[in-house]
């Protein structure tokens, strides 16, 4: 009785998270918009509630009604396989985020590997949408998405591999805990590298190719409509703000502030990760493909394998382990 009432419990948390994400996507939206309609002076949504605050249960509404179109000759299964499997990943990063310490629904000591994994995955949700769509348009954009994430995951992974083996565990939790005296944004370096990693994992601007509405009227999703379109939809911005998250968790000491754990100083950080990403987007153009892959191979990828190699060379000396590295093991909170 006691194990029934410990499952329905942690459903119910599930659910919990899964409402608070859905949520948090739509008023990403929300902001986004109002932002880029602030830059490009005009008026952005403002008929839908007060100042446009229900704009996006609106959308949400209009897309659940709308007719689910299946393109001839599609893969049935595969075709719905894809934007739910992505939609299921971005999903399953939040049971190793809290916004405080002890309300992660999970804490496993290989959370980073177990990040890196489903980020890995992703390129699977791409590939079978595109396959299964049956059309040239969707197959070219899946195959520029899973090029573009395999150049950049690389990147990104070298980079948070390299802080972990500094701190010397994949514990997001301890990385997060070690940060009591200096982020580790002082090693700004890495911090762009990952930055831009980030952009180009998410297909953000300047690196949306995978979705570039001037040349593949939107790419592999362009066969999806309603709420298999919706499904697409939350997974590029789940993933979004699951990359602000990993973002401050790796370089901004999480929820710490100078050593005090503050729920409001966690918010104020994903707010201006999340404001980041929405300006980028309202200022830079986008790269030409073979810009993106000669950026991902021959610029990033190199660069990140150099602080990878500089940092198992010194990893031992006196410099890094006092003045960046310093762990007072810190899981006594």
């Amino acid at each position: 009785m006691m194990f029934n009432m410990y499952v329905l419990l942690y459903v119910v948390c599930v659910l919990v998270v899964c409402l608070i994400q859905i949520l948090n996507v739509a008023y990403l939206t929300l902001l986004e918009r109002k932002i880029l309609s602030a830059v490009q002076k005009r008026k952005g949504p403002n008929k839908v509630g007060l100042f446009g605050v229900l704009q996006p249960i609106a959308d949400a509404f209009k897309l659940i009604l709308k007719e689910i179109n299946l393109p001839t000759r599609s893969e049935t299964k595969l075709f719905f396989f894809g934007p739910l499997f992505m939609l299921w990943l971005s999903l399953m990063c939040w049971v190793i985020f809290s916004p405080t310490y002890g309300w992660n629904l999970v804490d496993l000591e290989l959370s980073v590997l177990y990040l890196l994994s489903l980020m890995g995955l992703n390129i699977y949700g791409f590939i079978s949408a595109g396959w299964a769509s049956n059309s040239k348009y969707s197959f070219l954009g899946a195959i520029r998405a899973s090029a573009q994430m395999l150049g950049y995951e690389l990147t990104t992974s070298t980079i948070i591999l390299c802080l972990a083996f500094a701190v010397g565990s994949f514990n997001l939790l301890i990385i997060i805990w070690s940060q009591q005296n200096v982020w580790y944004i002082v090693l700004w370096p890495l911090f762009i590298l990952f930055f831009v990693g980030c952009l180009a994992e998410t297909a953000r601007v300047p690196f949306d190719l995978p979705e570039a509405e001037s040349e593949l009227v939107a790419g592999y999703n362009v066969e999806y409509s309603s709420i298999t379109f919706a499904f697409f939809f939350l997974a590029e911005y789940g993933n979004i703000i699951v990359s602000s998250n990993l973002l401050l968790s790796l370089f901004m000491g999480g929820y710490l502030m100078f050593s005090n754990v503050s729920i409001f100083w966690y918010l104020i950080k994903l707010f201006i990760c999340l404001l980041i990403f929405v300006l980028i987007r309202a200022t830079l153009p986008r790269f030409r493909f073979d810009q993106l892959m000669s950026i991902g191979w021959t610029v990033l990828l190199p660069l990140s394998f150099v602080f990878f190699a500089l940092l198992v060379l010194f990893l031992n000396t006196a410099l890094i382990e006092n003045a960046f590295f310093h762990l007072p093991y810190c899981i006594e909170v």
